[in-house]
């Protein structure tokens, strides 16, 4: 047999000829026959490339709102326990549940509610309504359950034993939110305070946790040997030691804020404090009614800071107008404590302008919920009136009720402005007013006097004569004692 090398060289090139066409011939054949293909052929760049499967990823498609929040949405479900009031009454509270959700920077995919005459003392719900969840939470692909209620630490592990994700509370969940909007030092000091008295009964430990410090041996010494204290001690009592320090801080802080107070009260400038629920417009009332530039946002605790304003009646009274941090029902009992000295704003208040939503569903429980907590700090003495925010969308048929109900009531819209200029009138008829009624002639080389008279009292009548302003006015006693010399 003659070997390919001894064939002469002119031989091998025509040998390599034919192989060529050949194999060109198989690749048209099979490029224009379907009958021994396998599937689509690639070449083999593509073959080694990363290929793109479509319909996998589960992204966002607009990233742009996630990317503004600086978070990564959770997907929750939302559970409550209906022990009392009408279905509609336990509707309310799981929506506001999921707008408490969505202001934290949740997607609520989901929300159940179990008739029950008290939570259960395991799992909030019962065993077998847990396991009802567990499988509501694989279905919908949820990653956190959020309870509509505030969940003891046993029930808080034994719930998420049994859904096997995250389990949180609805106070677990303002907390979040006050995280989020708090800006001043108090603000933070007051959320970071809140926290800590919530985490602590509630932290659990797994491995290092639960591990000892090393006890006895050669170096310790006396009174060192034995079992030492574990980690999760440890953190407890670090916490302690924050709270503590916590709790001074806020303490000097209040010391500034009643330094205020007195300066105010010094001087007989009444104040008014708008108090309500949240989202019911108090941010944008303060700003119609003092062009104060409050950040104004559709959701919940939008603004947590206190804000003071100077702000003056169509007679000229100068007063001062302070924006507190909004109200929610069953409001957190550590947040009530810890933002104390902010809602002491309230009690010191001469009058309370007490906001409602009037497009809510249910205004009178946010009327409710509200007033529980005024009286919570030791406010349900100050004079009040109630005024109905939003009232260009709201239902004329709600509006008369509320109004009819409430004896001392107005309805205003502070986008509109619709009603503000007779609110301003009857804050000017509520405000406490100088008791002392005085004439004098005040020398006009004593022009600072009567400019006390018109920032600190009342002016009944004023006449520019020859010896000087002759004024009649209301004003407190000690701007009575001084104006005495010169009283006619």
């Amino acid at each position: 047999m003659t070997s390919p090398s001894s064939l002469p060289q002119d031989d091998q090139r025509l040998q390599s000829s034919l192989r060529a066409d050949a194999l060109m011939e198989a690749d048209a054949a099979w490029s224009h026959g379907d009958d021994n293909r396998d599937g689509e052929q690639f070449e083999r760049e593509e073959r080694a490339a990363l290929r793109r499967v479509a319909g996998l990823s589960t992204e966002l498609e607009d990233v742009t709102e996630v990317e503004y929040r600086q978070l990564r949405l959770e997907r929750v479900v939302l559970v409550g326990v209906w022990t009392s009031g009408t279905a509609q009454d336990a509707d309310n509270s799981l929506a506001e549940l999921a707008a408490l959700a969505e202001t934290a920077g949740a997607h609520v995919l989901d929300g159940v509610i179990q008739r029950r005459d008290k939570p259960d003392p395991a799992t909030f719900i019962g065993s077998g309504k847990a396991i009802e969840l567990r499988d509501i939470v694989l279905e919908s692909g949820a990653d956190t359950v959020v309870c509509d209620g505030e969940l003891s630490p046993g029930q808080l592990i034994h719930l998420e034993d049994v859904v096997k994700v995250k389990v949180i509370d609805r106070t677990a969940l303002i907390l979040d939110i006050f995280a989020q909007h708090a800006k001043s030092r108090e603000g933070k000091a007051q959320v970071a305070l809140a926290q800590m008295q919530y985490m602590l009964p509630r932290l659990r430990g797994w491995g290092q946790s639960l591990s000892r410090q090393m006890g006895g041996g050669k170096g310790g010494g006396l009174a060192t040997r034995g079992p030492g204290e574990t980690k999760i001690e440890t953190d407890r009592r670090r916490i302690r030691e924050k709270m503590a320090k916590m709790r001074r801080e806020i303490a000097e802080m209040k010391t500034g804020r009643e330094i205020k107070r007195q300066e105010r009260r010094r001087n007989k400038v009444p104040s008014v404090a708008i108090a309500g629920y949240t989202n019911a417009g108090k941010s944008s009332l303060l700003n119609r009614l003092t062009g104060a530039g409050v950040l104004v946002e559709n959701a919940l605790f939008a603004t947590l800071d206190p804000t003071v304003r100077r702000a003056e009646t169509p007679t000229g009274r100068v007063y001062t107008l302070a924006d507190t941090v909004g109200f929610v029902r069953h409001l957190p009992h550590h947040l009530v404590e810890a933002f104390r000295s902010t809602m002491e704003e309230v009690g010191e208040s001469d009058l309370i302008l007490h906001v409602v939503d009037g497009s809510h569903p249910a205004p009178e429980e946010q009327l409710a919920a509200v007033r529980e907590v005024i009286r919570d700090v030791g406010a349900a003495d100050v004079p009040e009136i109630v005024v109905i925010n939003k009232a260009d969308a709201s239902d004329p048929h709600v509006l008369q009720r509320l109004l009819r109900v409430e004896k001392h009531s107005i309805a205003v819209s502070a986008r509109t402005g619709e009603g503000i200029q007779e609110l301003l009138a009857m804050i000017d008829a509520e405000l406490p007013r100088p008791q002392v009624e005085v004439a004098a002639v005040v020398p006009y080389t004593h022009g600072s006097l009567v400019s006390r008279v018109h920032a600190e009292g009342e002016v009944i009548t004023e006449e520019h004569t020859a010896e000087g302003t002759l004024l009649k006015a209301r004003v407190h006693e000690e701007l009575a004692a001084e104006l005495a010399p010169y009283a006619v």
